[in-house]
């Protein structure tokens, strides 16, 4: 059975904290506000807005998903120990 290295166990365990953290739960929630500001299809002047809103609204969906991907990578990681 192999164990997770040290600087493996340190990298997440930064992570962790951060999520803990009350600055993290209230940078999720302005995120959340502004991807619903973002996306909408009302307020789009055009193509080239519709495209720049696509963008921002990718870079949003991957900060609001990051935890839960960190979450599921040392699940993944603890698995594979077993």
């Amino acid at each position: 059975m192999a164990s997770m290295d040290k600087e493996t166990e340190e990298y997440y365990n930064k992570y962790f904290d951060l999520f803990y953290n009350d600055g993290w739960k209230q940078l999720i929630e302005e995120l959340t506000q502004n991807a619903e500001a973002i996306n909408s299809v009302e307020a789009t002047k055009d193509g080239n807005d519709l495209y720049i809103r696509k963008g921002q609204l990718n870079v949003l969906a991957y900060m609001l998903n990051f935890e839960s991907t960190v979450n599921t990578n040392f699940d993944e990681l603890q698995k594979e120990d077993v």
